[in-house]
């Protein structure tokens, strides 16, 4: 008997579905903190430079040329492992960030441009030895007025960077130590974000099987950055 051409469609779907939904570094945990971000930004976010207003249902963040620097605004939580996940969209700007500090400074981050996806360990001094690492560069389209998926992983002394289908991951001591005030940072104007989660995470047992399916640290970064042996990194202005 012949299967019914919407029944394999189905079937189809709910297989990509659990392709999606397969654990990668995290199983996630318990929600820690949960926003749609779809009222006006107020505590516990706190904007350190650039305006962040609710547009259309969603909290839009732009940077002032008055600042001379990047839009930023962050949440004061603590974090040791976890997932983060949310959703946004390009409204003009030129690049937009998931950042995660350390106790002091910069720990990591994944950077989108409307063509690329960048996902990195930070420099966490700035004046040295310390430099920032790049785990993986990826050519992407992110059309203006699509909304995309972001997820970030920390566990332990490695993190994953998901962005759409682009999947990334690296490790480094650094990660090991706490993370504080996960933020957003916006270059330009105007980058549009919602459905913004942040949940506990525990390390997925197949975390040594998952990987080998994902680039090595570093397969991925531009072949302009390898040639220089510079990557390009963010300056300190914008990557607050």
């Amino acid at each position: 008997m012949k299967t019914p051409l919407f029944l394999l469609s189905l079937s189809a779907l709910s297989l990509t579905a659990l392709a999606a939904e397969a654990p990668l570094l995290a199983i996630p945990g318990a929600v820690i903190y949960e926003s749609k971000l779809n009222t006006a930004p107020a505590a516990p976010w706190k904007a350190a430079k650039g305006k962040w207003e609710l547009v259309e249902g969603a909290v839009r963040g732009s940077e002032m040329a008055e600042d001379k620097h990047g839009a930023v605004t962050r949440l004061p939580n603590k974090l040791q492992d976890f997932v983060i996940e949310y959703e946004f969209k390009f409204e003009g700007a030129r690049s937009t960030s998931l950042s995660i500090n350390a106790t002091k400074d910069h720990m990591a981050r994944i950077m989108m441009t409307p063509s690329s996806v960048t996902i990195q360990k930070d420099d966490n001094d700035h004046e040295g030895p310390d430099k920032a690492a790049i785990f993986a560069r990826f050519p992407a389209v992110l059309s203006v007025g699509t909304w995309h998926k972001v997820r970030l992983e920390m566990v332990g002394d490695s993190m994953v960077g998901k962005v759409d289908d682009l999947v990334a991951w690296g490790s480094n001591d650094l990660f090991k130590t706490a993370k504080t005030a996960p933020g957003f940072t916006v270059g330009g104007q105007s980058v549009d974000f919602r459905n913004f989660t942040i949940r506990e995470a525990s390390l997925n047992p197949q975390w040594e099987t998952v990987k080998v399916a994902l680039p090595k640290p570093g397969d991925k970064v531009s072949i302009a950055a390898k040639a220089s042996g510079k990557a390009k990194v963010k300056s300190k202005k914008n990557a607050n």
